[in-house]
């Protein structure tokens, strides 16, 4: 199959997962997949794909889709099979030598990517016996904030990530200068005063700059100027001295430094020259000690840039190893897209129970263990994955099954009362195989059943209310009546509350976030409301439990007695 057709098949594949297709993952795919096409060539054929694909009526992408999904299934079987247990060898890694970071960018709150990056560098650092970093990549003033960093330790805490050593980017930019200096004096580097329009179409091009042929003079006064306020926010860049005419178009002599007059966070106004990622963390892991870099395939085109830059400086190149981004359909990870849906008001904010930010996932109830063992489950593998969240969830509910407790709760009451009924002392199990203790209350004849079991019942049928006593049906309508009914009287079982031991409570129960056309899914989030055993007031919130034949919820908030569904 030639690249133009794996690229129409693949950009089907991503129109399917995701309502519309982007090219980005599916150039990843292609260079993978087509060893002897070109950087170019591949990225024409991709982005012809994606425009095809996304051209297509929803009925004529499913018929595209149904061509290749035993092709697709086999793919995932496979990637099932690879990945079923950990694989964590590093290549080259000594044990005892190896040393980890994680590089969190403070412009946004932690997600489930970023989980699977910082887990694995963690447990590579744990298996060869190394250490494991956290490097703050905060050189951009506009984005980094202190609220994101401060979340960002929560969020790692919480994991159990433990490190040994943390720096900030901010902190060195000093050095970075003096490392910048060298290249600007040795015409590895040079000064741009092109507008960003003009720079984006020469670049766009493969036209090299008309400042390239700059001398080292006039390089190092331009930078002086920079740096001492001479010339204005946007009228001067240092860039690299790259190849404008490279296939890979990261090496198009790319932005190294640039003028930011916004204050920053930790810094202040100290500097007004900002690196860019490509010049300060290649050169800091270097410098740093960092010996193997865990991270996303998306980063492979940038690999031979720091290379480059490392190779100009006569750094020396920690190891590289990439892995798949994991992926979770129906849902949104990029920092920029959830933003902008929390500015329209679409969504309440980063800890909206449908995110996949660790705070989102966090308030839904799932526990950092059943995380861990997700992610673990995928290991290194360069294949991008789109995965249902079911497969969290079952993780989640096999850990806190052990320890929730089970209550009783009706969605949509409806009264039922069974004449007759003696007054009596329930005392029911608040774990069904632990020693969790009782709860316990004084019934009479009045109860509350949900709407959905009301409407299966029939008049002169049965129906266990369960743990306490059958009950035969006598009357349908506003009310349900009912009679006691003898002991082993054959009929279903149902969850109830007793009047007098109740109490309201809502459930948000979250969905997918995105629905199949890309857009907002207008059922990805509903509330229920019903009643739950008075038991339920003496919960701690954040405390997980089980609502029977109902699902896994998490106590939300203990002032409006509000749960969130986790799972069935």
């Amino acid at each position: 199959m030639d690249v133009d057709e794996l690229a129409r098949k693949y950009a089907v594949k991503n129109a399917h997962d995701y309502g519309s297709a982007r090219a980005d993952p599916i150039v990843g795919k292609l260079l993978s997949l087509s060893k002897g096409s070109g950087i170019e060539a591949i990225r024409r054929a991709a982005a012809d794909a994606v425009s095809w694909a996304n051209s297509l009526p929803k009925a004529e992408l499913e018929i595209e889709y149904a061509r290749h999904s035993a092709e697709f299934e086999a793919e995932a079987r496979g990637m099932g099979e690879r990945t079923a247990k950990p694989r964590l060898e590093l290549d080259g890694a000594q044990p005892g030598a190896v040393v980890t970071r994680i590089s969190p960018e403070p412009s946004g709150y932690m997600h489930i990517g970023h989980v699977k990056q910082a887990l694995l560098s963690s447990e590579a650092a744990r298996l060869y016996k190394g250490k494991l970093y956290r490097y703050f990549d905060d050189t951009n003033p506009e984005k980094c904030r202190q609220e994101y960093v401060d979340a960002m330790k929560r969020d790692h805490e919480w994991l159990g990530l433990e490190f040994d050593r943390e720096y900030y980017a901010s902190d060195f930019v000093d050095k970075i200068y003096g490392y910048a200096e060298h290249m600007l004096a040795n015409r590895m580097a040079y000064v741009c005063e092109c507008e960003r329009e003009t720079m984006q179409r020469l670049r766009f091009g493969g036209k090299p700059c008309p400042h390239r042929g700059r001398g080292r003079d006039d390089n190092m006064r331009l930078f002086s100027r920079m740096l001492n306020g001479e010339i204005e926010e946007g009228q001067a860049v240092v860039r690299f001295m790259g190849d404008p005419g490279s296939q890979n178009t990261t090496l198009r002599d790319p932005v190294l430094l640039r003028i930011v007059t916004k204050p920053h966070y930790r810094q202040g106004t100290k500097y007004r020259v900002w690196p860019m990622y490509d010049l300060n963390t290649p050169i800091l892991d270097s410098i740093n000690g960092i010996t193997d870099i865990i991270r996303s395939k998306e980063y492979e085109l940038r690999d031979e840039l720091g290379r480059r830059i490392l190779g100009a400086l006569g750094l020396r190149v920690p190891r590289m190893h990439l892995e798949a981004r994991l992926n979770i359909k129906g849902n949104e990870t990029h920092k920029r897209e959830i933003r902008k849906l929390i500015e329209e008001g679409k969504i309440s904010g980063w800890d909206d129970p449908r995110l996949m930010t660790i705070m989102a996932l966090r308030r839904r109830g799932i526990v950092p263990e059943a995380i861990k063992a997700f992610v673990m489950r995928f290991g290194f593998s360069k294949t991008d994955s789109i995965v249902p969240l079911d497969m969290l969830l079952a993780e989640n509910r096999s850990m806190i099954d052990r320890f929730a407790k089970h209550l009783f709760f009706v969605e949509d009451p409806v009264k039922m009362v069974v004449k007759g009924m003696a007054q009596r002392e329930v005392r029911l199990r608040l774990h069904p195989s632990h020693d969790y203790g009782f709860r316990e209350y004084l019934t009479g004849d009045g109860f509350y059943i949900s709407a959905g079991d009301a409407r299966q019942l029939r008049r002169g049928g049965a129906v266990r209310l369960k743990d306490l006593a059958d009950v035969k049906i006598t009357g349908l309508g506003g009310t349900v009546s009912a009679e006691p009914a003898a002991d082993g009287t054959k009929g279903g079982i149902i969850q109830w509350v007793s009047d007098g031991n109740l109490t309201k409570c809502s459930i948000t129960i979250p969905g997918e976030l995105l629905g199949s056309d890309g857009g907002l899914n207008p059922d990805g989030l509903r509330v229920v409301n019903g009643y739950v055993e008075s038991a339920a007031l003496s919960l701690r919130e954040h405390e997980i439990v089980q609502f029977e034949r109902f699902g896994y919820c998490i106590l939300d908030s203990k002032k409006e007695n509000s749960f969130i569904f986790t799972s069935k």
